[in-house]
C-alpha cells in the first residue's frame, strides 16, 4: 500500500480541472446558439424576433464576463507532463481581441434584428450561425496550440459561408457564398498542410513548444519546417484579405446581407490577424527572417491595391458604397499588417499597435455599415450618390457617418484614427522599415481623396428628383439600427477625446513573459 501510494503521488494526475470562468466568454455564445436552434422548433412564426433578442442578450453577457478576467494570465487545458504548455490562455492579448470580437458581434446582432425580419431570412438558422461564428472567433485569440487554432478558425468561418448566402433567391448572394467558400477552403487546406509539416519537424502542436523546437531543427528537417511555416501563414493571410488573397472581398461584401458584410469586415478580419500574430510571434520567431520581409511586402501591396481600387469606385454605380467599404477594408488590412511585420525586426511589443488600430477600425467601420443599413432601407441600390444631402434629411446620422469616415482617413476630429495611424507608422520606423513607412504615408494621402469625397457628399444639397424626394419627411429608423449607430458613434467620440484608452494597448505587455 505504501509503495502504491508513493507511485500515485509521483505520477501526474490525468484529471484536469477546467477554469470555467476563463472559457465562459466562448461557452456562453455556443450555449445560446444551441438554445436558439432548439427554441426555433417551438416558437411561433410571429414570435421569431424573440430569438434575436435572446442572441443579443447572450452576446452582451459574454462580453460582460470579460470584466472578471481583466487581470489576465489564466490558463486551462494544460499538459500534465508540461503544465506550461496549455491549449487555452486568457492573457491580455486574448482578452482585448475577445472584447473586439464579442462587442462587434453584439453590434452586428443589433443590426440583424431588423434585417432578419425585413428580408424574411430563417431566424433560427441565422442566429445559430452568427452565434456559432462568434464563439469560434472568441476562441481563436485564446488558442495556444495549432490544432485548437485551426478548429477555432473553421468554427468562425464555416457559419460565415452560410450567412453570406442566407438571402434566398438572390443570385448575387449565392455566388458570393460559393466564391467565399471555395477560396477559403483552399486556403485552409494549404494551412493544414503547413501545420502537418511543422508537426513533422517539431513533434508538437503547442505554440510554445513549437517555438522552442524550431530554434534547433535538425538539418534534414529544416526545409520541411521552412515550407511548413510559409504554408501555415496562407490561411490566416486569406482571412485578413491580404493581397493576393483578397479577390473574394468585394463580391462577398456585395452579396452578403449588410450586417454580415460589416461582421466580415471587422470580426472576420480580427480572426485572421489574431491567428497571424499567434503563429508568427509566438510559434515561429525562429523563422522571423522569412515571415518578416514577406509580411512587409504583403502590407505594402495590400494597402496600395486596396486604396487604388477604392479610388476607382464610381458614385453612381449600384453597390458602389459597399464596394468602396470593401476595398477600403483591404487597404486598412495593409496598415494592420505593418506592426506584425515590424515584430520580426524589433520584438513582439510592436503587436500592440495592430490591436490599437484594430479597436479603432472595428468601432468606426461597424458604424459606417450601420449607417449604410439605415440608408439602404429607402435607397436599396447602395450607391455612394444615395448619400447626397443626407445631412438635410438626417443630420445626426450624417454627422456620425462623416465622423466615421474622418476616423478611417485619420483626420481631425477623428483623433483616434490619426493616433492609431501614427502608432502603426512609428512601429515601422522603429523596426527600420523606412521604405514601408513611406509607402504607408503615400497610401494615407491617396485614401484621403475618396474618404473626403464621400464626406463632402453628405452635406451637399440634393438635386432634381432627389430634392423632391427629400422634401418628404424621412421614415422612422428602427431603434436597433439607431442603437447600433449611437453605440459606435459614442465609442468613436469617446476614444477620440481620450485616445489613451486605446493606445494604452500598444504600450503594455500583451503576452505572459
Amino acid at each position: 500500500m505504501t509503495v502504491l501510494s508513493a507511485v500515485s503521488a509521483e505520477a501526474p494526475s490525468l484529471v484536469q480541472s477546467v477554469d470555467w470562468l476563463a472559457i465562459a466568454p466562448v461557452v456562453i455564445p455556443a450555449a445560446v446558439a444551441l438554445l436558439v436552434l432548439i427554441a426555433d422548433l417551438f416558437v411561433a412564426e410571429n414570435r421569431k424576433p424573440l430569438l434575436g433578442w435572446i442572441s443579443v442578450a447572450g452576446l452582451a453577457v459574454s462580453t460582460a464576463l470579460l470584466l472578471p478576467l481583466r487581470a489576465g494570465d489564466r490558463s486551462t487545458f494544460c499538459l500534465t507532463a508540461d503544465p506550461a504548455a496549455c491549449s487555452y490562455t486568457a492573457d491580455h492579448f486574448a482578452l482585448v481581441v475577445q472584447f473586439l470580437v464579442l462587442a462587434g458581434a453584439l453590434v452586428t446582432a443589433l443590426l440583424s434584428v431588423t434585417a432578419v425580419r425585413d428580408t424574411r431570412m430563417p431566424a433560427g438558422e441565422y442566429w445559430f450561425l452568427l452565434l456559432s461564428s462568434a464563439a469560434g472567433a472568441a476562441l481563436l485569440p485564446a488558442s495556444r496550440d495549432l490544432a485548437t487554432l485551426i478548429v477555432a478558425l473553421e468554427v468562425a468561418s464555416l457559419p460565415a459561408f452560410a450567412l453570406v448566402g442566407m438571402r434566398r433567391g438572390d443570385r448575387l448572394s449565392s455566388e458570393a457564398a460559393l466564391k467565399f467558400f471555395l477560396s477559403s477552403v483552399t486556403a485552409t487546406a494549404v494551412s493544414l498542410m503547413g501545420i502537418s509539416f511543422v508537426y513533422a519537424a517539431t513533434g508538437s502542436l503547442h505554440l510554445t513548444q513549437v517555438a522552442d523546437r524550431l530554434e534547433d531543427v535538425p538539418g534534414q528537417l529544416d526545409t520541411v519546417a521552412m515550407v511548413g511555416v510559409a504554408l501555415t501563414l496562407v490561411g490566416f493571410a486569406f482571412k485578413t484579405a491580404a493581397v493576393p488573397f483578397h479577390f473574394w472581398v468585394p463580391d462577398t461584401y456585395v452579396g452578403a446581407p449588410l450586417p454580415i458584410a460589416g461582421y466580415l469586415s471587422v470580426i472576420g478580419k480580427a480572426v485572421g490577424f489574431t491567428g497571424l500574430i499567434l503563429v508568427t510571434v509566438i510559434a515561429f520567431p525562429a523563422y522571423s527572417d522569412i515571415w518578416g520581409p514577406a509580411l512587409a511586402v504583403l502590407a505594402a501591396l495590400t494597402m496600395t491595391l486596396g486604396n487604388a481600387a477604392a479610388l476607382r469606385q464610381s458614385a453612381d454605380r449600384p453597390n458602389s458604397a459597399v464596394r468602396l467599404l470593401a476595398w477600403s477594408s483591404v487597404g486598412q488590412a495593409g496598415y494592420l499588417l505593418v506592426p506584425i511585420a515590424a515584430a520580426a525586426y524589433s520584438g513582439r511589443d510592436q503587436i500592440g499597435s495592430t490591436l490599437a488600430y484594430a479597436l479603432m477600425y472595428a468601432a468606426v467601420n461597424l458604424g459606417a455599415f450601420a449607417v449604410a443599413a439605415l440608408v439602404a432601407r429607402t435607397k436599396p441600390l447602395h450607391r455612394i450618390s444615395d448619400y447626397r444631402g443626407l445631412y438635410a434629411e438626417r443630420p445626426m446620422v450624417a454627422l456620425s457617418m462623416a465622423f466615421f469616415l474622418l476616423c478611417l482617413a485619420g483626420l481631425p476630429p477623428g483623433i483616434i484614427g490619426l493616433f492609431a495611424k501614427v502608432a502603426v507608422f512609428q512601429s515601422a520606423v522603429d523596426a527600420g522599415l523606412g521604405w514601408l513607412a513611406v509607402v504607408m504615408a503615400v497610401n494615407v494621402v491617396i485614401a484621403l481623396y475618396y474618404y473626403l469625397r464621400w464626406t463632402a457628399l453628405l452635406f451637399r444639397a440634393p438635386e432634381g428628383a432627389e430634392a423632391a424626394e427629400g422634401a418628404q419627411p424621412p421614415t422612422k429608423a428602427p431603434w436597433p439600427v439607431t442603437a447600433a449607430i449611437v453605440v459606435t458613434a459614442v465609442t468613436a467620440v469617446v476614444v477620440s477625446g481620450a485616445p489613451q484608452l486605446v493606445l494604452r494597448v500598444a504600450s503594455g505587455s500583451l503576452f505572459p513573459q
